[in-house]
This record gives structure tokens, sequence and C-alpha cells, in this order.
């Protein structure tokens, strides 16, 4: 099969035109949710907070997303994108210039935790595009979406320290930061005036069950109980980063505290699981159409070693590139961001490649690559020249990203209505991963942190090696119990 492109300048197009509302939605979610980053050692002197509440806040921001993304997962698939990402950019638009006025690092903190809930809004997306595009073309539109609007982490690291000089004052961060807030609240009426759900005539198909992803044996019920673990788990460890045995900012109760409330959330989660799938263990179940969960535990996988290990790399590879080639932080954080500005066109050409090639065959050539790239990473020292090194960063961040650009060419092609769930469970996995591999690096060497990460890649690759992929037609009942047959090749 030839590559084939899609008209992205064709504003005339109703699916060309949904496309650029939605990658502009995810891009203005990504801005807000990194908005302070950049802005940090402003705050720092601001509030006179000490390293731990620094560490603490850049923690908080990712802390729910994860479950935030399973959550949002269900709503999109329950409810519809435009509703969805509409509510979801006016109430993170709110709670951001709540944390533009902040008096006091608890204030800071608490505002910054609940933002973490913007970072969800990726999710959204992948089902509205997937309602736009036919299978030929969703990998290429799904990249798109993922890699341009994932560029609003890297306008915010760029604009957020001129902005607030722009408007001047002590209090300039508080104006740079609450400027994407109501930026994000305009934008939702936006997006809810100019989108639809489906194209005109088109079923939004829906789970027949709220709660939990539908699986359709006993076997998938058990494995995707088992999935969830690992997301409660990465709760757990960033809870007790903050405990008295890390950063010592939660006392021994609050700390106990978190680790019920985390358990308790997972009870729920699989309280809900049983709920919607307990069918599954009567003699007589109605038969359901059927997928395979395996399909969706290899791209949570395969997710968290591409986008888990972007989100470790583009926070540790400033200091890492100053420390190593004895270069300034202005420079190193420019040489070291062009990590994540390969997102541009590297997340697009993943999906392009796996409609024209084979989705599992790009998405393994991509793992395969990310982990050559990775182990090459990990012999990197000051005797390398800095050109060398940027080079190699370069290569590797291309397979990265164009591995998420092919996790997301399969993803909605598993089980239409249920695609919201999917997106967010593997989305979820990608924040799991960006939590494990900096603990990691807290503890080991750069070049070990690399290791690893060439270690999970590998692993991924493997996993990618029993995915199967997409053919012939997915089967959907509407609401009347018509039966759909959807193509997904």
């Amino acid at each position: 099969m030839a590559l084939k492109t899609i008209p992205l300048f064709k504003w005339s197009e109703p699916r060309i035109r949904t496309l650029h509302y939605t990658w502009f939605a995810f891009f203005i979610t990504f801005l807000i949710w990194f908005a302070h980053a950049p802005l940090m050692p402003v705050l720092k002197n601001y509030f006179g907070l000490s390293p731990e509440q620094v560490k603490a806040i850049l923690m908080l921001n990712v802390a729910i997303t994860i479950p935030a993304r399973i959550l949002i997962g269900i709503l999109v698939d329950k409810f519809g994108p435009r509703k969805s990402y509409s509510f979801l950019l006016a109430i993170s638009g709110v709670l951001c210039l709540v944390f533009a006025a902040a008096q006091s690092f608890e204030w800071l903190a608490i505002s910054r935790f609940l933002l973490g809930f913007v970072g969800a809004g990726f999710v959204i997306g992948i089902r509205l595009v997937s309602e736009w595009f036919p299978a030929r073309e969703v990998g290429i539109a799904e990249g798109v979406y993922g890699g341009w609007g994932n560029f609003g982490a890297a306008v915010a690291s760029m604009s957020m320290p001129v902005l607030a000089l722009a408007f001047g004052g002590d209090d300039g961060w508080r104006y740079a930061i609450g400027s994407t807030g109501i930026i994000a609240i305009i934008y939702s009426v936006f997006f809810y005036r100019g989108v639809r759900d489906t194209p005109e005539g088109s079923t939004y198909f829906k789970p027949h069950k709220a709660g939990g992803l539908e699986v359709t044996s006993k076997g998938d019920f058990i494995f995707y109980a088992l999935m969830n673990v690992p997301l409660y788990l990465a709760l757990i460890l960033l809870a007790w980063r903050l405990s008295p045995s890390g950063l010592n900012l939660l006392s021994a109760n609050n700390t106990f505290i978190a680790y019920a409330v985390v358990a308790g959330l997972a009870v729920y989660q699989w309280v809900k699981i049983w709920h919607v799938n307990k069918h599954l263990f009567d003699k007589d179940h109605p038969a359901a159409p059927s997928y395979k969960f395996k399909q969706v535990a290899i791209l949570n996988v395969a997710y968290m070693a591409c986008f888990g290990s972007e989100l470790a790399v583009v926070s540790m590879l400033p200091l890492f590139f100053m420390n190593t080639f004895a270069i300034s932080p202005v420079y190193a954080g420019m040489t070291a961001g062009c990590f994540a500005v390969m997102n541009l066109f590297a997340r697009p050409s993943g999906g392009l490649f796996s409609d024209a090639y084979g989705r599992r065959k790009i998405l393994m050539i991509c793992l395969i690559g990310q982990t050559l790239g990775y182990g090459i990473m990990s012999q990197m020292s000051g005797e390398w020249s800095l050109v060398v090194a940027v080079a190699t960063v370069l290569a590797t961040s291309i397979f990265v990203q164009g591995a998420c650009g092919a996790v997301y060419s399969i993803v909605p092609l598993i089980q239409r209505r249920m695609t919201g769930q999917i997106a967010g469970m593997a989305g979820a996995y990608g924040n799991v991963g960006g939590v494990t591999f900096l603990t990691v690096l807290s503890f080991v060497s750069p070049q070990a942190f690399f290791v690893v990460l060439a270690g999970t890649s590998l692993v991924a690759f493997l996993g990618s090696l029993f995915l199967d992929e997409p053919k012939g037609h997915m089967v959907e009942k509407d609401e009347h119990g018509n039966v759909h047959l959807i193509a997904v090749e």
C-alpha cells in the first residue's frame, strides 16, 4: 500500500476542520498542564519554597492524571467528545486561574494536583478523531492530533517566561499562567460550537454498561483486573515519595490516608469491572461482539515504554547535558528540548507509515529502534562530541515518537464503542511509565537509567510480536440492536 496523506489545510472538509479543532484543544490542555514548569524558579523565590516543595508540586502535577485518564475514557464513551472536551477545557481554565491566584504553598499544591486532570484531555480527542476518519487514514490523523497537540508543552516552556517578563512586576507569573486559563475557557465555547461527535448520519456507539471495559471471556476478565494493578501501584509510589521516607512533605498519618485512598480507588474500580462483566460467569450469558484484551494489554506496555520514557527523558535531559558537557543551562535546555520538538513530525509519521505498511510492523520497528537508541544513549559521556550526542538523542526521539503514533493508529481499531476507555488505559500506562522511570532515576546514574529504558523498550518489542494486525471489520450494535460492521483496514 502506498503512503496516503490527508489534505491538512483543506478547511472546507468537515473532517479536516474537526481535526484542527481537536488538536488545538489538546494543545491548550498541554499548554495549561506544563505552564508552571518553566516558571518554577520564579515561584520558588516568590513563595520561598524549599527544593522538596518544588519537587512535590512537579510530582502532584502528574499524580491525578493516571486515574483521570481512566475516568475521562469512561465519560467520553458515554457522553461524547464534544461535551467532554468542552467541559474539560472550561473547568481546567478555572483551575488554572485558581493556581494563578495562589497565596501559599498549600494553595499551589492543591490546585496543581487538581490541574493534573487536564492531562487526561488527550483521551477525548482519540475517540473524536477515530469517528471522523476511516481506518486507512486514522493513523496519520491520530498522529497529527497527538504530535501537534503535544507541542503545547514545548510552547509553554518557551512562552511562559517571556510572557511573565512582558507583564512585568512580581506578579507577572500570575498573569502569564492566568492567560492560559482564559484561553482555555474561551476556546471551550468555540469547540462546543464548532464540533460534532460524528459525521452527519453516523452512529455514535456507546458501551452497554459504564464503569469499565467490557471483555468477552473469563480469562480476559482476570487479565483486565490484573492490568489495573500497576496504575494504583504508581499512585502508591507517588505517595511514598511524599512520605517521611521520601521528601517528608506528608506526615506518617497523612501518608497512611493517601495509601488508604488509593486502595479505595482500586477496590472501587474492581467492583465496577465486576459489575460490567459479571454476566461472563453466568452459564448462558449472551454472546457479545468479541475482541481480544491482549491487544489492549500489549498496547498499554508499548505506550508505557514510548510515551513513559519520553516524559522521563524530557524531564532529565537538560540537567544531564549541562553536567555531562559543561554547557550553560539555557543551551542545555535548548538542545534537550529537541527531543520533544520531534513530536511535530515523528508522531504523525508513525501513524502515516502504520496506515500504509502495517500497524504491527511499524510499531515493532519503532520499538526496536528506541531500544537501540536508548542503549547507545547509555554510553554517552563527556568524551563524546556534543553534536554526536544531540544527533543520537534526536534519532532516538524519532523512534520514540513514531512508536507513540503507531500505538494510537491501532487503539481506535479494537472496539469502537470503548475507544475512549482503551485510549485512557493506554494513556494511563504512559503516565505510569513516567512516574516509574523518574523514580528509578532518583536511585541510579543517568547511564543506568537509559539501560532501564532500553530494557523496557525491548520487553515492549517482544510483546508486540503477539499483537494481532487489525483485519476485516469490528462488530458493533446500536441502541436499537442493529448490527454494524466497521472496516479496520
